[in-house]
């Protein structure tokens, strides 16, 4: 959706795009954590998620892109005085949702995945 949305240029929806992004990369960090029989509160925070994570998992995503993803999961889905995302922010979180997913399918057992 978050790819799709992008090309819509300037009418995207950025707001979207973002929550999205962090979805994905939220759904992926819990499903390294349900592999491994570690449990997990109801939270959308992904710094907490990471901290919960194996010690030999290791992810390229530094504090601030953490927090960044985090703050989409809750800021954009509710009305409220926040900055507007930027499409260049948008196109970034993506990409960190990209990256993030990459290296997660990367560490899970082949018959997992979907082609």
């Amino acid at each position: 959706m978050a790819d799709i949305a992008l090309r819509a240029g300037d009418d995207c929806p950025t707001d979207a795009v973002a929550f999205h992004a962090q979805q994905c990369v939220e759904k992926y960090l819990k499903a390294v954590l349900v592999l491994n029989s570690i449990d997990f509160h109801k939270i959308h925070d992904v710094g907490e998620l990471i901290a919960l994570l194996p010690q030999l998992t290791s992810l390229d995503i530094s504090v601030e892109e953490q927090r960044r993803m985090t703050s989409y999961a809750t800021v954009t889905r509710y009305p409220g005085d926040y900055e507007p995302i930027s499409l260049v922010e948008a196109r970034e979180a993506v990409e960190i949702a990209e990256q993030v997913r990459d290296e997660i399918r990367s560490l899970l057992p082949k018959g997992m995945l979907v082609p």
